[in-house]
């Protein structure tokens, strides 16, 4: 079966003081594949990705080589039914933007910049706290061997990558918006239903007696 080159997206922030803010975000565009037919392998200077779609019947493969270089232990990951997306540290501190993703300068169709996230040098003091929450790490890293996903939170993926066939589900902190179950449903209706006819009755009872009391 042929590979496909799945499409990329990315972005990327930079700092001279803060590792946290200096790093590359990449969206690697890939659906229905679910985790357990991933690998994804991250170096300081690479990324290998390879991941099937039972699907789809189509296989996905990529192969980067980095500007610079990266923190590959400090990967985080986020896996979902269309995407996975990935956070990667840059090793070397520097407020200026690498001018380009890949080591060599030629343009390559797959890749495109992630405008959504795209911010410029200067707009990024004035942008507001990005949430990662959903990422996780990788555990092994780096040297997991293309695959190692035991450090990812799949409890935070959303509903749509349970119909791709990921059965993990979302946790919820409180059952305030949860919706009735079938029971307690008609339990409800049973009960409301019962206390409007006992307020019928009592009406027509009082209005019984108070037709007793006028003369005729």
């Amino acid at each position: 079966m042929a590979q496909v080159t799945p499409e990329v997206l990315w972005a990327q922030r930079s700092s001279n003081t803060d590792p946290e803010k200096n790093f590359i975000y990449l969206t690697i565009s890939v659906p229905d594949v679910l985790k357990e037919n991933l690998k994804l392998d991250v170096q300081p200077t690479t990324l290998t990705f390879t991941g099937h779609s039972e699907t789809l019947k189509r296989t996905y493969h990529l192969e980067l080589a980095f500007y610079g270089e990266i923190d590959a232990a400090e990967t985080k990951i986020n896996h979902t039914s269309r995407n996975v997306e990935l956070k990667l540290r840059k090793k070397e501190l520097n407020e200026e933007y690498w001018p380009r993703l890949l080591k060599e300068p030629k343009k390559v169709q797959f890749l495109k910049t992630d405008f959504d996230k795209w911010l410029d040098e200067d707009e990024q003091n004035e942008a507001p706290e990005e949430d990662f929450s959903q990422f996780g790490g990788m555990g092994g890293m780096p040297g997991m061997g293309g695959g190692d996903f035991s450090g990812i939170d799949f409890s935070k993926l959303g509903g749509s990558d349970t119909a791709a066939g990921i059965d993990e589900e979302e946790d919820d902190d409180s059952d305030d918006d949860m919706p009735a179950l079938e029971g307690e449903e008609e339990e409800a209706k049973g009960e409301a239903k019962g206390e409007a006819k006992d307020e019928v009755k009592e009406e027509a009872k009082g209005e019984k007696e108070d037709a007793a009391k006028t003369p005729a």
